[in-house]
């Protein structure tokens, strides 16, 4: 295991119900990670054992080199958590749950969450049960924000933030991995985690499908665009055809692992005219290998 986080194998049931099966991550030091899958592909329970609240029940997971579960209390002092639905005690001040969280921390957590609580445009004073969704997401941010963790997993983040917090929000994700943090994040803003990510995992039934750096992720993959008046007879040896769309006279493929001359055998077709083959958006790439997961009897991707 090399990376700051190093999955192997991860198996996580829940009663009968396998929910993680065989997973394998790696995420190394410095990368913005972008964790995406449907609800219920895993990723919630992947990230409850990497943070220490569930034990695996088959494999491993480790942080920082440190096993997730042996040594869940030390790395609690190492690594910013925020869950998908935080919960406070709503009683309380924004303030208060700065102070009453600072007692399981090192010192200089009031500080920080001070200096977060300003940052994210909180009212101190405000108590918990009176904040809008967004601002109770923002409590959840400095609080994680606050111990001045080396890792930072987060689990939708942003929902609930307004466009500008949230775009604040990635570019501080941005600085942060600059100065030697790993984030991973998991989140279904897909084009907005593409634009800040430099590595990107793909997950569906409890396993990585695809992951890696996001440029290489990406090239696996060609968007062809063509027109032509009626459908025509797709040349064999072009790749997996993930996706097949058509509107009017412009088609479109998005391909896996395409031949290296996958545009030229299409405008060798007779009828086919406009052929142009690009890298297709994250965005794109995630509809094609989901829906193909999601038709029983297709190919599975990897």
């Amino acid at each position: 295991m090399s990376g700051v986080i190093s999955v192997r194998g991860l198996v996580k049931r829940y009663g009968s119900r396998t929910v993680v099966d065989g997973l394998d991550l790696e995420v190394p030091q410095g990368a913005i990670y972008a964790f995406l899958g449907d609800n219920g592909a895993g990723k919630t329970s992947t990230i409850k054992v990497l943070v220490g609240m569930h034990p695996p029940d088959g494999g491993s997971a480790a942080v920082l080199g440190q096993d997730c579960w042996e040594k869940a209390i030390a790395l609690r002092h190492r690594i910013g958590y925020v869950p998908e639905r935080p919960r406070f005690y709503e009683w309380m001040t924004v303030e208060e749950i700065g102070w009453f969280t600072a007692a399981f921390h090192r010192a200089g957590f009031t500080a920080r969450y001070a200096e977060w609580v300003a940052r994210l445009g909180l009212d101190g004073s405000k108590k918990l049960k009176d904040l809008s969704k967004g601002g109770y997401a923002r409590v959840g941010l400095a609080l994680a924000m606050a111990p001045d963790p080396e890792v930072l997993i987060l689990d939708e983040p942003t929902s609930g933030l307004d466009l500008l917090t949230r775009r604040d929000f990635l570019k501080s994700m941005v600085e942060m991995a600059g100065e030697g943090r790993t984030i991973l994040i998991s989140s279904h803003g897909i084009s907005e985690v593409e634009r800040i990510s430099t590595h990107v995992g793909l997950i569906a039934r409890g396993q990585v499908l695809f992951s890696g750096p996001m440029d290489a992720v990406k090239a696996r993959f060609t968007q062809v665009f063509y027109r032509s008046a009626e459908p025509v007879v797709e040349p064999p040896g072009l790749g997996l055809v993930l996706h097949r769309q058509r509107l009017g006279k412009q088609a479109e493929l998005l391909i896996q692992d395409a031949a290296a001359d996958a545009a030229e055998r299409i405008a060798a077709v007779p009828g086919a005219t406009d052929v142009e083959a690009t890298v297709p958006s994250l965005e794109d790439i995630y509809a094609a290998v989901m829906r193909r997961v999601g038709s029983p009897d297709e190919e599975v991707p990897t």
